[in-house]
């Protein structure tokens, strides 16, 4: 079994524990870290990861491109995350390049190609704190539970999320709408695009400011890929989507 891993999430993480500031007066403040203590953080990280599994697994680590698709989108897109890398995170990179087995597919960040190669090869496990990934059928671990995501609930819990946007990632769902609200409305009015629609012309937002938030919000899976052209295909709902059919699944709210 394979273990697709969030690198993204880890490599930045262990790189910022391994940094040290030193103060040195005079407006100086130099800020520097050891590569062994950085490789050495993300190989523990790894380690727990491979150690909650009571089989024999395989990690195949996952990294964003440094070009965005979602900025072709909507240019603001994680534009607050202006902060530079820590110290050694390039190089720490290359080093896993050479230990396993990595992957970055053009212009996608690593949810996305979780996404696509976890729906090419049902079976593996993702292994990822965000809470994107639950858009994702098959088996999510989050770093703490194993859970299994169906299809349903999936499509359901990308609708939440285009209503409630994410603020880390700089997209703004429905202003005034968060998670729970969001669950709410489609337990009331069904999990179709309909009530996407509707909650954001409340606010005077038209359909194509939710087509926009639905797109921001949506991890792509292998049919949301082409290869060939090696670019995403934009998400747009479908015939099913639209449907008004009642409230199908609940998702919990947390």
């Amino acid at each position: 079994m394979k273990l697709l891993v969030d690198a993204d999430y880890i490599v930045y993480k262990c790189c910022a524990g391994a940094e040290t500031e030193v103060d040195y007066g005079d407006d100086v403040i130099v800020v520097s870290s050891k590569f062994t203590d950085a490789m050495k953080n993300v190989e523990r990280e790894l380690d727990k990861i491979s150690l909650a599994f009571p089989f024999k697994t395989d990690l195949h680590l996952f990294f964003s491109d440094s070009t965005n698709f979602r900025k072709s989108i909507e240019e603001s897109y994680k534009g607050h995350r202006n902060r530079k890398k820590p110290c050694g995170y390039r190089r720490v990179i290359n080093e896993l390049y050479s230990r396993y087995p990595c992957k970055i597919l053009p212009t996608l960040e690593a949810d996305d190609a979780m996404g696509i190669y976890a729906t090419m090869e049902p079976g593996n496990v993702i292994v990822s704190p965000d809470k994107d990934m639950r858009q994702i059928p098959g088996q999510l671990y989050n770093m703490t539970d194993m859970m299994t995501v169906t299809p349903e609930e999936g499509h359901d819990w990308h609708f939440i999320q285009t209503l409630a946007g994410d603020q880390t990632d700089g997209y703004s769902g429905v202003p005034g709408i968060g998670i729970k609200r969001a669950v709410s409305l489609f337990e009331e009015n069904g999990y179709n695009w309909k009530t996407v629609v509707e909650a954001f012309e409340a606010k005077d937002l038209d359909e194509d400011h939710a087509l926009m938030n639905a797109r921001l919000a949506k991890i792509l899976t292998i049919d949301e890929y082409d290869f060939k052209k090696g670019e995403p295909i934009l998400w747009t709902p479908t015939s099913s989507d639209r449907a008004d059919d009642g409230a199908r699944v609940k998702v919990a709210a947390d």
